[in-house]
């Protein structure tokens, strides 16, 4: 038990400072090949691309103990290209929603009809079109895009950030934020759970709070086969994943956990995730706040566990749990996770508003 506290004067600590186990994220996009008749009032056909894999590095750093058992660091993450394990390279071309054009619309919706009207004109001028030709690389780490600047001239704050806009932009050579955890020396049942997240106890997300659970790294001890939580900052909540059967990886036994089919659940069909609205169709949550305000959903790849009219209102979705369902292995006895699968799809919400182009 030593060794699952978080002590500097441990064997562990180091593992801890500086994670040794690889960590690898895969990127998909789904390509829209009718972008023309979509226009026209199709339905968008789509074809996954990728993966494009990035080899994932984190490091804590300004690692701080306090008096009452618990420690706060921040925790960066450093993202490297992996042409070998890519079905692609960053330079290849994709056809995708205009997201910057689109999520400004969306968020000039409720503007008096003047400014829709001066900022429509402005935005005719920049001759931007709903759908854009760039490459991986683009998407993912930014592109200049004059309509940043547009829009902020006649909205300032509209849209909070400067420079060259990208999906992960915000994410490479970046900390999640200020974390406060447990480290179990006076209460091992507690080891890694979170305490606070940028010196809030709770994190709103819309009129939901929490901010409970682990980092996703490690849980406490002696684990039952029920549930565990972990705070996801992307997300802006908490997530609890339930227990699903017992196993094993590589001859350790372990426990695995998964998500709920009510984890992204409107507030009608599930009353817990009422916070979390406004919501749409059960199986994307709108994380809007987590998002500078735009339209965006997470849910499962493929809108798996999604209400069937979110598959349907596209061709080219295939879900399916051997594909797209997230899971947790964790090794019981120390609640180290020894396999796991992370899958989220971001959704942008595109909706026509009256005048605006």
């Amino acid at each position: 038990l030593q060794n699952v506290r978080i002590d500097p004067n441990s064997m562990s600590f180091s593992m801890w400072k500086d994670i040794p186990v690889p960590f690898y994220m895969s990127v998909y996009f789904f390509e829209v090949l009718n972008p023309k008749e979509v226009l026209k009032g199709a339905k968008p056909a789509l074809n996954q691309r990728g993966p494009y894999v990035y080899r994932e590095y984190r490091y804590k750093t300004n690692i701080t103990f306090h008096d009452n058992d618990t420690v706060s660091f921040l925790e960066y993450r450093n993202l490297f290209f992996q042409p070998d394990l890519s079905k692609g390279s960053e330079d290849e071309y994709i056809v995708l929603p205009n997201i910057l054009l689109m999520g400004a619309a969306a968020m000039m919706e409720k503007l008096p009809n003047f400014m829709k009207f001066l900022l429509s004109g402005a935005l005719a001028g920049l001759k931007e079109e709903a759908f854009m030709n760039r490459t991986v690389g683009e998407i993912m780490w930014g592109y200049d895009d004059p309509l940043v600047d547009t829009v902020n001239t006649f909205v300032p704050g509209l849209i909070p950030f400067k420079g060259k806009f990208g999906l992960f932009a915000e994410l490479n050579n970046s900390n999640s934020g200020l974390f406060t955890v447990n480290t179990g020396m006076k209460d091992i049942s507690r080891v890694h759970m979170v305490d606070s997240w940028n010196g809030l106890k709770k994190v709103s997300a819309g009129q939901q709070t929490s901010n409970t659970g682990t980092m996703r790294e490690m849980w406490p001890p002696f684990m039952s086969p029920t549930s565990l939580e972990f705070y996801s900052p992307d997300a802006c909540r908490s997530m609890t994943l339930v227990y699903e059967q017992s196993g094993s990886f590589k001859g350790v036994p372990t426990y695995r956990f998964v998500a709920p089919k009510t984890l992204f659940a409107n507030g009608t069909d599930y009353p817990p995730n009422e916070g979390f609205c406004p919501c749409l169709q059960s199986g994307i949550q709108n994380v809007s706040t987590c998002r500078l305000n735009a339209p965006m959903f997470i849910s499962h790849p493929h809108f798996y566990n999604a209400d069937p009219s979110l598959v349907d209102a596209v061709e080219g979705l295939h879900p399916s749990k051997e594909q797209h369902a997230l899971f947790l292995d964790v090794h019981p006895m120390t609640g180290i996770p020894m396999n796991c699968s992370i899958k989220l799809q971001l959704n942008l919400y595109i909706k026509q508003v009256s005048g605006i182009l």
